[in-house]
Order: structure tokens, then sequence, then C-alpha cells
């Protein structure tokens, strides 16, 4: 039984696994939504949800008139296609716009977050970091990307101003979909990259250093956007 409460989640990573295993290889097409749902028992809502979370991470593509299809591995992204989907969110903001409100929220945010985490907080950033790496090494990218959101979210979590916790609320379903549309063509080294900054930024945390958080993050969120060939 899929978890209720995260269908489309749920759907997308048994999708993913159908992927991984080999039920559904490189190449092959996607059954039709309607079948497919009845397949998996859920709504054709959840599973159009799931099918585009996998298509921003490479892991899927869409071709006109043609339907859906697995993506081929490109060598150096391992597991994903090496080409970053359409941005979803177009025809309200731009991909570039969600990174420059990231730069500002997120820094300011991890500043004011510095001396207010408590123990089991940094605790949870240091274990949400390491499953992001043990994830990216056996190419489970639907949870590197939920242990990337969980680190980011501890941190909002603990921010003193309220209405700063509230904007990010606000903009996080597009937070988070510029944390998943760099995936498809993230390799190896910058992940590893990323993952030695969130370890920085705990150190600025762990400190107590609100000046070093602010530039970690916002020095993190700038190479996250470069490897999406933005410079905000």
């Amino acid at each position: 039984m899929l978890n209720k409460t995260l269908v489309p989640q749920s759907v997308a990573r048994e999708i993913q696994a159908m992927i991984q295993n080999g039920t559904l290889k490189a190449g092959e097409k996607i059954p039709s939504q309607r079948g497919f749902s009845q397949t998996l028992g859920v709504s054709r809502a959840s599973l159009r949800e799931a099918l585009l979370t996998l298509e921003t991470l490479g892991l899927l593509k869409t071709e006109a008139g043609r339907g859906t299809f697995v993506a081929a591995a490109t060598e150096g992204t391992r597991g994903a296609s090496g080409h970053m989907a359409p941005w979803r969110y177009s025809d309200s903001y731009s991909v570039f716009d969600v990174f420059q409100t990231r730069i500002l929220l997120e820094g300011e945010i991890a500043r004011l977050s510095a001396g207010r985490l408590t123990q089991l907080q940094l605790d949870r950033m240091e274990t949400a970091t390491q499953t992001m790496e043990e994830c990216w090494a056996r190419q489970d990218l639907l949870s590197n990307v939920e242990a990337d959101l969980a680190f980011h979210g501890t941190i909002v979590s603990a921010c003193s101003n309220a209405m700063l916790k509230a904007l990010y609320q606000t903009v996080r379903d597009q937070v988070t979909e510029t944390q998943r549309q760099p995936i498809p063509i993230t390799d190896p080294e910058r992940m590893r990259h990323s993952i030695a900054e969130h370890r920085r930024i705990i150190a600025a945390l762990r400190s107590n250093d609100a000046a070093a958080a602010r530039h970690e993050m916002e020095a993190h969120i700038r190479n996250t956007a470069r490897c999406a060939g933005l410079s905000p």
C-alpha cells in the first residue's frame, strides 16, 4: 500500500525502482497514464506529478506527440539523462529569479539561525548530508533530493524571523524544483563539492558564526546555480 499522505512521491519512488531494476528499460515508453495509474493503484493526477518529478531528475523524458520514455543515462551523470527538463514554473518565475531569491532568502535565514540550532538539529543536518552522499552513490536520486530538502528545512525551522520562515514556505515548491533541476547534469565531482559545502555550513552554524553561515549558504546556492548554467 502506497503512503497516502505523499502519494506522488511514493509513486515516483516505485517508478524509480522499476527503472533501476530493469523492469522499465532505457528508451522504453512509459505506459499510458490511464493504464499505468490503474496498475499502480493511484489517481492520474498523482501519477502525473510523479512523472514530472522523475523527468526533472532526468530519469524520464517527454517527446511531443510521442509520449514519455525512460531516459538513457549519460556518462558522467550516471543514472540521469544529462539534459535538464523544461522549467515547470516558467509562466510565473524564471529559474534564474528563483536562484537569486534563494541566495537572498536562505543566506539571511542561515545568518539568523546561527546560535539557535540545537545539537539534535545539527545532528539531523549531518545525517541528511551523509544520506545525500550515500543515496548519490547508489543513484537513489529521489532520496538524495529529499535529504537535501531536509538539510535546508532544518535551518529554516531555526530561523528567528517568523516572516522569513513564512516567505520560504510560500516559495518552497519553486525552491524544491531548483534543487531537483540540476541533478541530470550533476557529475560526481559537483556532488562531492555540494556535500562539502553542506559540511561547511554545518561547521559555521555549529560555531555560531552568523556571518560565515550566510557566506557559506550563499556560496552553496550560487554554485548550484552555476551547475545549472546560471550566474545569479
